[in-house]
């Protein structure tokens, strides 16, 4: 498959989310349409280095597929990164950028309607899963069960809590669970593998999508394997 080529994305709004995390919506001037699958990803340009691939980040892409030329990214500030540095103090509404994209293969199978699906996320690496989802429910939600596991410390860090909730209540078959590590509420605490254990307990046929810290998925892997899942079932994006 050739390459994506450069284009320019313009900004054109940035919304805080939660706490050091902002949401950025984008259009591409040239298109008419930004096709993308669910889970894919694109790569921004910024200029923070004088050598290219010390220049180029990546995000998963957070909007769905809506006929536009427009997408959602939503980013969490790193203070010692070059690149989301760059973004907080230079983006305005208007900048351009230039991006080359949609890439990758973090995507949802088209037949598991024999099968639940576990998205298990910590941080921004709910991006891609809030993609899928609201993809999945357009398309009539093609899945036995879907449940998206999200993982973060506190409620200050909650990403799209009240719309993935309100889905959550308007489709029997989407689970939204948030896992809070440091702070106590009326929801889960502690980590996401309580939780994927406790629904998958019965061994049903699932697939499970990792996305996040590497060390958050290096356990899943072993416990989900563990529990007598293969390997095959088990798909992974790793952020920072």
């Amino acid at each position: 498959m050739a390459p994506q080529p450069w284009r320019n994305a313009q900004v054109t709004r940035i919304e805080e989310e939660a706490t050091d995390t902002l949401r950025f919506g984008f259009k591409v001037p040239e298109l008419d349409r930004f096709d993308f699958i669910p889970g894919q990803f694109v790569t921004f340009d910024l200029p923070i280095h004088e050598k290219s691939n010390k220049r180029w980040r990546s995000y998963s892409i957070a909007s769905w597929p809506d006929g536009s030329n427009e997408f959602e990214l939503v980013i969490v500030l790193n203070p010692q990164g070059l690149g989301t540095n760059y973004m907080w103090k230079e983006f305005i509404v208007g900048t351009e950028i230039p991006y080359r994209g949609p890439q990758g293969v973090f995507t949802l199978p088209k037949e598991t309607e024999k099968q639940d699906l576990f998205l298990i996320c910590t941080g921004t690496g709910i991006a891609p899963f809030r993609s899928m989802v609201h993809h999945a429910i357009q398309e009539g939600m093609p899945y036995r069960n879907v449940h998206l596991i999200f993982g973060t410390r506190t409620k200050d860090n909650l990403l799209y809590y009240d719309e993935l909730s309100a889905l959550a209540e308007k489709h029997s078959n989407f689970n939204f669970i948030p896992v809070l590590s440091r702070e106590e509420w009326h929801g889960e605490t502690g980590y996401v593998h309580n939780v994927y254990e406790k629904l998958a307990a019965d061994r049903q046929p699932a697939d499970f999508y990792l996305c996040g810290w590497k060390n958050m998925i290096d356990e899943a892997k072993k416990r989900i394997t563990d529990m007598g899942y293969d390997r095959k079932s088990i798909h992974q994006e790793i952020y920072g």
